[in-house]
């Protein structure tokens, strides 16, 4: 059996993105057992797929704090052992950074990604066997699809297909739900708090709202938004599985530039995106599901008007 090892560990926004092309990758080399490196906190997200055989999680960003520990050293030793524990016929590294460069040197096998043109860490090139040129210009989807595509010898084709089945994911549910995504990781994307509350105002008599976080901060802004409203909740913390059939199985989304909301989209789940300083050109939610994005680089702010109208869009047009 050909073994291919994929190299794509964060972020959440990324590792969504690659999931159409090993989806792509199963059908054309169904020969092939496939495994995945990715940032332990993704790990069971991807879990998920049914063609990611084998997922070896890493923890980059929570070894980068405690670098001089001995437990650090300690689990960077494993993970190393666990990588080369076996030997691979093509490696693909669809991240073309430095320290995804490292580790594809690290693997045993041929080692495919970017050529130096491609990507924005030019030096990442030097640690592949085979370099690719792939137009930078394009959806991050498509970049990685191409990539994996000619590595593994075949021509791209048809709409993306992320392998997630929102049916079979989709918790029980007892009553209509919303999810309202407004945490991001930075704040220039952020939505003003009191549009999220005029919207939950909006919303909230025909749908309970849950609004989930990832952090502290994050979850004072949700207790924020959600006083007051009865059918406002604050869900506890959940890993990403459990987040996708939270996800799955809601109404409909509505977030900001976050990689939740590519979740939403990959999941097929009636999507309203709100760009604000940011751009959707390369990085934009792409799914089969209804999807109005509102907003971008040098736009208005969206209002929670016209938010409040793409929702009662997305949901007619469903």
């Amino acid at each position: 059996m050909t073994e291919i090892l994929f190299i794509k560990t964060s972020s959440l926004g990324d590792v969504i993105h690659h999931m159409p092309a090993l989806t792509e990758a199963q059908v054309r080399r169904p020969d092939a057992r496939f495994s995945w490196v990715v940032e332990e906190a993704f790990a069971p997200l991807v879990r998920l797929h049914p063609a990611a055989q084998t997922v070896i999680p890493i923890g980059v960003r929570r070894w980068r704090h405690a670098m001089f520990s001995m437990a650090t050293w300690g689990e960077m030793r494993r993970f190393a052992l666990e990588l080369r524990a076996r030997r691979y016929d093509e490696i693909i590294d669809t991240q073309g950074l430095i320290r995804t460069g490292l580790i594809a040197g690290w693997a045993r096998g041929r080692a495919h990604g970017y050529d130096a043109d491609s990507i924005k860490e030019g030096p990442a090139s030097w640690f592949y066997d085979v370099k690719h040129q792939v137009a930078r210009a394009q959806h991050a989807i498509k970049r990685n699809r191409t990539l994996t595509a000619l590595a593994l010898g075949y021509a791209i084709d048809g709409p993306p297909n992320y392998g997630l089945d929102r049916a079979r994911l989709a918790a029980p549910a007892t009553t209509r739900y919303g999810v309202l995504l407004h945490a991001t990781a930075r704040s220039e994307k952020e939505w003003p708090e009191e549009n999220w509350r005029m919207l939950v105002a909006a919303v909230a008599g025909d749908f309970d709202v849950l609004l989930p976080y990832g952090n502290a901060a994050e979850r004072a802004r949700s207790e924020r938004i959600a006083m007051g409203f009865a059918r406002a909740k604050v869900p506890e913390y959940q890993p990403l599985d459990q987040m996708a059939r939270m996800i799955a199985g809601a109404s409909f989304v509505v977030g900001v530039d976050t990689g939740l909301l590519h979740l939403a989209a990959a999941l097929s789940v009636p999507l309203v995106a709100i760009f604000v300083g940011s751009s959707p050109a390369l990085t934009g939610p792409v799914g089969k599901g209804q999807t109005i994005v509102l907003g971008g680089m040098a736009t208005p702010l969206p209002s929670d008007r016209a938010v409040l109208e793409a929702v009662e869009c997305v949901l007619g047009a469903g």
